[in-house]
């Protein structure tokens, strides 16, 4: 016995003592493979998966590097059992490989003949495999290749893609780099991506993740669609191309559902590109309209069900997913792991910040009581209607009140989900609301003023949970939220996170209603910030007046 902060199970759960000195070393050495479950005060659980330590070892790290961190945190011995399990699971990625043959085109091979005899024999790959080449290889019709990668990872045997890439149109880009340059992390995003071919990249809003995007486009020196998650992002990429790179605004072509061009490097919005007629959709033929070297997703952990199937068609196409967090609300990380590509890079948002490139962030719960009418409503209302009487119920609208008052004039945002209270809520505080209905003119204008310092207070709905520049914004509180959705969570609090001009903290509140399925989502939430290093301090809401 060791005076450790982690106690490991044969569950594959991990136990981390929060409070324990060495804990926040633990957590940064545990994040690239476990996964955070559970955060309450003193004891958080990650559970190790099979997907998780694939993705590890898709990034550079091996079996013994987690088991070394096991057993240098472990307060116990670690079960002998576990450590075989994450060594056999580790050593199942890459046992199969796709490779490029100069005359068979795609095959699938292994150097285990008692694998591949298992996977070809697979019922539901049949379908996808051609003619058997040798006791350890078979072709592989090209059309299913990305169909292959994810039906091997349903049964266990994720494999690893060696058939390169084509080129694509070939179209000059290049990084200016006039004033600035590459951060060391964006640079080693930049490389570990452009090694692996394609793969996901997760960085905290604010850290960069368009300037990533930019570099591997220079490398690319392709043609480029990009996938957005709306006409204010597609925007602002074309901005931030414009002022980073050697393209021109002729060759930089918006794809939305107010315009339609096709050029060298296309943005195009998730929204239109699913969007169906008839029951065709009829703009995945973007996908076709060039011979795209390059295809990045943005916030990849947003991507459409639709998004995914044509991605499966284009495997021989270079992918590159950007992410805040590589959690999705839907369970199909899997999908990404397979189709876009694994983690090839994840920069931890505290270290991040220790170097100065984000800002640091306290994130407060406030907690509320319901009135006993509202009390007596919830309890008899239907369960589906429960979060939405508790998130807006009207305790809140005075402790937003107190919270703004206590930050006078500093850049603050009001973010909830249900446009009713919103509405509320800007009319009662004499702010501005930007809402989906808001037109995108209009977002642009607030948003520009905002960030001048010309309005200190917006209040704003999901719209602005993804990729709005609002660089200068210190204070955010959430009145309300997506079920208690972790990658909303990721999205607020970055939007808070660019640095700050004069060094300031930047703070994350959220009000909660006690006793409710609102402070049971909270809690949910709470275990991104958690997994990212940050403190979660819950106070009563008379403690901000006291």
């Amino acid at each position: 016995m060791t005076d450790g902060p982690l106690i490991v199970q044969s569950d594959k759960t991990l136990l981390l003592e929060v409070d324990h000195p060495r804990s926040r070393d633990c957590r940064r050495a545990i994040a690239a493979f476990a996964e955070l479950e559970r955060s309450p005060e003193h004891m958080h659980t990650y559970r190790l998966t099979p997907l998780g330590l694939w993705n590890a070892r898709a990034a550079g790290h091996d079996a013994e590097q987690v088991v070394d961190a096991l057993l240098t945190f472990s307060r116990y011995p670690v079960p002998h059992s576990l450590l075989v399990d994450i060594a056999e699971t580790m050593g199942r990625y890459g046992r199969l490989r796709l490779d490029k043959h100069p005359t068979h085109g795609l095959v699938l091979t292994s150097a285990d003949q008692a694998v591949f005899e298992e996977v070809v024999r697979a019922k539901r790959l049949a379908p996808m495999l051609g003619s058997r080449l040798s006791d350890t290889s078979v072709v592989v019709h090209t059309s299913e290749r990305g169909n292959l990668k994810q039906a091997l990872l349903k049964i266990g045997w994720p494999a690893e893609d060696f058939a390169g890439y084509v080129d694509g149109e070939a179209h000059r880009i290049a990084l200016t780099q006039e004033g600035w340059s590459l951060r060391p992390y964006q640079q080693q995003a930049v490389e570990q991506l452009w090694h692996g071919g394609s793969g996901v990249v997760v960085l905290p809003c604010g850290a960069g993740k368009t300037l990533v995007g930019a570099a591997t486009m220079a490398e690319a020196q392709a043609t480029t669609l990009i996938l957005v998650t709306n006409t204010v992002s597609a925007r602002q990429w074309k901005k931030e191309l414009l002022l980073r790179t050697t393209l021109t605004e002729d060759e930089i072509g918006e794809y939305s559902g107010a315009v339609k061009e096709i050029r060298p490097v296309t943005i195009a919005t998730y929204q239109v590109m699913t969007t169906r007629r008839k029951g065709v959709y009829a703009h995945l033929e973007l996908f076709e309209a060039r011979d795209w070297g390059l295809v990045i997703y943005d916030e990849v952990h947003l991507l459409p069900a639709p998004i995914f199937r044509m991605t499966a068609g284009l495997q021989a196409r270079r992918r590159v997913g950007l992410t805040a967090t590589l959690i999705r609300e839907d369970g199909r990380e899997g999908d990404v792991f397979s189709l876009i590509g694994p983690k090839r890079f994840d920069a931890p948002w505290k270290d991040i910040e220790a170097q100065g490139y984000i800002a640091p962030a306290e994130c407060l719960e406030v907690r509320v009581s319901l009135t006993d009418g509202e009390r007596f409503v919830y309890a008899t209302a239907e369960a589906e209607d429960r979060y939405r009487l508790a998130a807006c119920c009207a305790a809140k609208n005075p402790v937003v009140d107190q919270i703004i008052s206590t930050h006078p004039d500093e850049p603050t945002l009001v973010i909830g989900q249900y446009i009713d209270q919103l509405d509320e809520l800007a009319d009662h505080l004499g702010a501005p609301l930007i809402k989906g209905e808001t037109p995108v003119k209009e977002r642009e204008r607030l948003f520009a003023a905002f960030r001048a310092g010309q309005i200190s207070l917006l209040v704003v709905s999901k719209v602005a949970n993804f990729s709005v520049d609002l660089p200068e914004a210190t204070v955010a509180v959430q009145v309300s939220g997506t079920f208690g959705s972790r990658q909303e969570e990721a999205q607020r609090l970055g939007r808070l996170l660019r640095p700050k001009g004069d060094g300031r903290t930047a703070r994350f509140y959220s009000v909660v209603a006690r006793d409710t399925v609102d402070a049971d989502f909270a809690q949910h939430r709470q275990r991104f910030l958690a997994e990212q290093g940050y403190s979660y301090n819950i106070v009563d809401s008379d403690s901000l007046s006291a």
